[in-house]
């Protein structure tokens, strides 16, 4: 409220002459004491408004106690054996499995402490999702957003035969983990669900696969089974809502000056069914494929952060979904100490800030929270359990002993400091051991099937012996400073590979297109010529004119928030190409009659300046290819292989007409996103706005024609919704860990590591105890009422039952051999408020020349429900259900009613 005190008669103008009958003194005080009931009305007014500001924003609601890790499903034996595991621990070996060592306190990016008294070391986890991360003879894999363009998810197991099929998005996942296995990795920090791509010019997006989440669960499920069969926790990130990098951190933001100073991280505020049927759908199907582990996001969820956010991971995540396995923070994410634990997060990483300066909310607070009694031990128990849960279940598996580190996160160097920011324990640090197998000619045939043709006038392509080929544009060459010239691959020389940040590995090899497609060309008797400066007008146009086939290279880069490239802060400034790529186009264009683009990119770029210059005769989208950008590509241009790629996103004819942004400057010190889109993003906002896009989502020609028919839908189970079966656990209210402070204090022979963390406590602490603001029913020993949405991995295991089979007929018209991508969609009834169209499967299939085959999809409860916010459960929503199936999202031959 403001100042509501009666304001004084001034008669006469300030000055020191209108006070005749008193003092200077008091005249001071007179004016101080005016001046500070303005003031006071002033700010009161300010207050007022951040007041009701405040009282507007989104909230959380609270999700407690955390719910126990209880066996479910085929976790029952793990889960067994890490409860008998863990009664045998000490209180101070539970802390120090839970918390990070500290930033470069180890060879990992992150590891936890060890347990020595009973011979296991710490825990390794290792970035990124495409790859090892600070270490050599690895492979680099495509990015998620490539490998979600093959739309490859043949995925097939006969028991009676023996008959195993995988698809390229499972082999992928298991290169991957076969790499980190190798390496000694005990957790990949992969794959990726969010960001989902709820705004195209996000950062990270390329690091997951799709903004359609029903695409995005599929690649979720099916890398995590390839990675997880290695024996390698995967690690689902970044659990929620994550969908920029502006403003992730406060302190990262802070450090640009040209941004306004905020107080906490962006809040994204979203909607409940929104959250249910957009952001968690992957996370769900992430869970259903048995993942380990999960890590929170920077960001905050409705003012709440993710880490500590109880609703999110008690509520969402471990009773609605299921899971098993244990909650990570991203990197020094954490915001609490005894709120985080009671929220549901496992373990904190890396334990400390970055860089490590000695202190953890967790540690030795950790254990003092334990002894004191302000953190009940049946959760801490319930955290250690579900770690090694995960590793009983997925690491152990097996009899094979799993390979301890043999590398270094920090130095290439053979020996050095295996503790490396403080300098301890000198020895020998790099194996340089070479885990790439043959993954080459896997990474091949993913960009092989992912490259989407976008545009191919009078069948320019494949090429047929162009006699002269001109090379235009840096994005077809090396970058001069070597391929791993920039730190975190944290710049744009040369052909993009991969966008920057942590989500990025180094290059053991790299092939350009302009070596590949000189290669070829020598074999096939054409001329080459190049030029790989971008803003040299006057050699590409001479370059060009002389050429019969031009081929014009554009990219556009993003990457992670700490690294700024060109002043882009990890989002894109704009979605529009990099270098002046569109000039460069246009150059080429207006002076070679035969122009083929290629575009690199992390995601949708305006092609408007020069999609429809006459000369612009076909268009390529080679995306993020990883170590062999050129081998496919030249496979592809050539002929050899007919493309086959769909695009993962729509590519739109303006900006504006995605409607979402990244939000660049925020107008609040606690920046608040509010997503009022809801459902609508991507290809679901221009179908519900009457958008047309340039290309579509799901779109991609081929060197070949196909055409559908014979659509058929068959009911394939009666079966009802049923209950909940999940029975939740009750804490056992054991006798909490007492003793003397010294029992937990630095044994007196111990010598400690400069800002390593450890579980000890000082020798002054007081375990005494006392009161504790708890949330109501944080540290209850009856368990919440479990979620009617819930009881299996993923969420009630009704919701998977198949109600209808759906089959189709594709025919390769020719006239080559070619595969084809089946893609089925459903139209809810009006009363869903759902969005016109949503995919709901997609088959991919190999055809010859007027060959035909049939494919089938599954439409599950969950394909066909809503989330009902009042019920808090999936609904099937009454009237007519209309199936489109079709070889993209606005190209759908075949049409009926369910």
């Amino acid at each position: 409220m403001g100042d509501q005190r009666p304001k004084q008669n001034i008669r006469h103008p300030w000055s020191w002459s209108s006070f005749p009958h008193i003092g200077r003194t008091a005249a001071w005080f007179l004016f101080a004491a005016v001046m500070a009931a303005i003031f006071a009305l002033l700010l009161g007014l300010l207050l007022h408004h951040h007041t009701a500001a405040q009282q507007s924003r989104a909230v959380t609601d609270p999700w407690y106690p955390s719910p126990l890790a209880s066996g479910l499903d085929d976790w029952g034996d793990a889960y067994s054996r890490a409860r008998n595991f863990v009664a045998g621990l000490t209180l101070l070996e539970k802390v120090n499995i839970t918390t990070g060592t500290g930033w470069q306190s180890d060879r990992c990016v992150g590891n936890t402490g060890s347990l020595p008294r009973l011979g296991l070391g710490s825990l390794c986890l290792q970035d990124s999702p495409l790859g090892v991360r600070f270490t050599d003879y690895v492979s680099v894999f495509p990015s998620g957003v490539q490998t979600a363009s093959t739309w490859d998810k043949e995925y097939a197991l006969s028991n009676m035969l023996n008959d195993l099929t995988y698809s390229l998005i499972y082999n992928r996942g298991l290169a991957l983990g076969q790499e980190f296995r190798g390496k000694g990795v005990n957790v990949a920090l992969g794959p990726v669900a969010g960001p989902l791509g709820r705004t195209p010019a996000a950062g990270r997006n390329w690091e997951g696969f799709s903004p359609d989440p029903y695409l995005t669960g599929v690649a979720m499920y099916q890398t995590i089974l390839g990675t997880q069969s290695t024996g390698v926790i995967a690690c689902a990130k970044h659990l929620i809502a994550n969908e920029q990098e502006h403003y992730r951190q406060a302190a990262e933001s802070n450090g640009i000056k040209t941004h306004r100073h905020t107080t906490e991280s962006l809040s994204s505020n979203v909607d409940d069914r929104t959250l249910h049927e957009l952001y968690l759908w992957p996370f769900a199907d992430a869970v259903r494929a048995g993942v380990g582990s999960f890590m929170t996001s920077y960001n905050q969820i409705n003012n709440s952060y993710a880490s500590q956010n109880s609703k999110i991971i008690n509520g969402l995540l471990k009773d609605e979904l299921g899971f098993q396995g244990f909650v990570m923070t991203d990197w020094a994410a954490q915001h609490s100490g005894v709120e985080s634990s009671l929220s549901g997060l496992d373990m904190t990483m890396p334990g400390t800030g970055i860089p490590s300066d000695g202190t953890s909310y967790w540690g030795s607070n950790l254990t003092l929270a334990v002894l004191n009694g302000s953190l009940p031990e049946w959760r801490l128990d319930d955290q250690v359990t579900r770690i090694f849960a995960a590793l009983y279940k997925i690491q152990n598996k097996s009899n094979s002993t799993f390979p301890e580190v043999n590398f270094s996160s920090w130095t290439s160097d053979d020996e050095g400091d295996a503790i490396f920011a403080p300098g301890e324990q000198y020895q020998r640090i790099n194996d340089h051991v070479d885990v790439r197998r043959s993954h080459s000619s896997l990474i091949r045939e993913i960009n092989a099937n992912s490259i989407v043709l976008l545009k191919n006038i009078n069948s320019t392509l494949p090429l047929k012996s162009p006699k002269q080929i001109a090379i235009i544009g840096s994005n077809a060459g090396p970058n001069l400073a070597g391929p791993n010239g920039c730190p975190d691959r944290g710049c744009d020389n040369g052909t993009l590979a991969l966008g920057w940040g942590s989500g990025t590995a180094d290059f053991s090899y790299f092939i350009t297109p302009l070596e590949a497609i000189q290669s070829r060309a020598i074999s096939e008797g054409s001329g080459v010529q190049y030029v790989l400066e971008d803003y040299n007008y006057a050699q590409i146009n001479a370059t060009a004119r002389r050429a019969t086939t031009c081929l014009a290279f554009i990219n556009s880069n993003s990457g992670e928030h700490y690294i700024s490239v060109d002043l882009n802060e990890g989002d894109r400034n704009n979605i529009t190409a990099w270098h002046d790529g569109d000039q460069l186009v246009s150059f080429t264009a207006a002076n070679c009659n035969n122009t083929i683009v290629v575009v690199n990119s992390v995601g949708p770029i305006i092609l408007e300046p020069w999609i429809n210059h006459p000369n612009v005769t076909a268009l390529v989208w080679a995306g993020l290819p990883g170590e062999d950008s050129g081998s496919s590509l030249v496979q592809v241009l050539f002929g050899d292989v007919n493309p086959s790629g769909k695009l993962p996103y729509t590519i739109a004819k303006s900006a504006s007409d995605y409607g979402t942004n990244v939000m660049y400057e925020a107008t609040e010190d606690v920046p608040q996103q509010d997503f009022t889109e809801g459902l609508f993003i991507d290809y679901r906002h221009f179908d519900q706005y009457k958008i047309e896009p340039r290309f579509e989502f799901g779109f991609g020609l081929s060197y070949s024609t196909f055409s559908f028919s014979s659509l058929l839908i068959e009911k394939a189970s009666d079966s009802p919704y049923k209950a909940n079966p999940y029975v939740p656990l009750t804490p056992i209210n054991a006798t909490p860990t007492r003793g003397k402070v010294s029992d937990y204090t630095f044994p007196s022979t111990f010598s400690r590591v400069k800002n390593y963390i450890y579980p000890y406590i000082p020798a002054d602490s007081n375990i005494d105890g006392g009161s504790y603001p708890y949330p109501p029913h944080a540290v209850d020993t009856t368990p919440h009422p479990p979620s009617p949405a819930g009881g299996g991995p993923g969420g009630n295991p009704s919701l998977y039952d198949v109600l209808y089979r759906v089959s189709a007929t594709i025919t390769n018209n020719g006239p080559h051999p070619g595969k084809e991508v089946a893609q089925l969609y459903i139209n809810l009834p009006s009363s869903a408020n759902a969005p016109p169209k949503q995919l709901r499967g997609f088959e991919k299939v190999s055809l010859d020349v007027n060959a035909s085959a049939t494919v089938t999809f599954n439409l599950t409860r969950r394909d066909l429900s809503i989330w009902d916010v009042k019920v808090q459960n999936w609904v099937i929503p009454t009237g007519p259900i209309t199936v489109f199936v079709g070889r993209s999202s606005r190209d759908l031959e075949l049409v009926n009613i369910l």
